[in-house]
């Protein structure tokens, strides 16, 4: 469960940031991160709630974005949002020269709410 690390990273931040920043607590964190990245949400929110009590991040919700897996067709020489990517051609030619250019981005922490 790789959660719980990125979730201490996330703390971690949290609290480098509180003490630059001075705010007392956190009310919302907002994350992104590549479809493809093996990350559930619903295990990170648990993670986030076991490992924030007496944090500044004690309460605070978690809003995602997820983003899409995004592939290239070296042949259309276009890209195309895909549900998943297992090595699919392309969904419009058919071709199998494909490249995966979105979906796997790390997570990040784009933005604080706080107090």
């Amino acid at each position: 469960m790789h959660e719980l690390y990125l979730i201490q990273s996330l703390l971690n931040i949290v609290e480098e940031h509180s003490v630059t920043h001075g705010f007392k607590r956190v009310n919302i964190m907002k994350l992104s991160f590549g479809r493809m990245n093996h990350i559930e949400p619903k295990a990170l929110e648990f993670a986030f709630k076991a490992q924030s009590v007496g944090t500044k991040a004690d309460g605070a919700n978690l809003e995602f974005t997820i983003l899409p897996v995004i592939i290239y067709c070296f042949q259309c020489n276009k890209e195309y949002e895909v549900d998943r990517f297992e090595f699919i051609p392309c969904p419009v030619c058919g071709t199998n020269e494909v490249e995966v250019v979105g979906g796997t981005e790390d997570l990040k922490l784009l933005e604080l709410d706080v107090d």
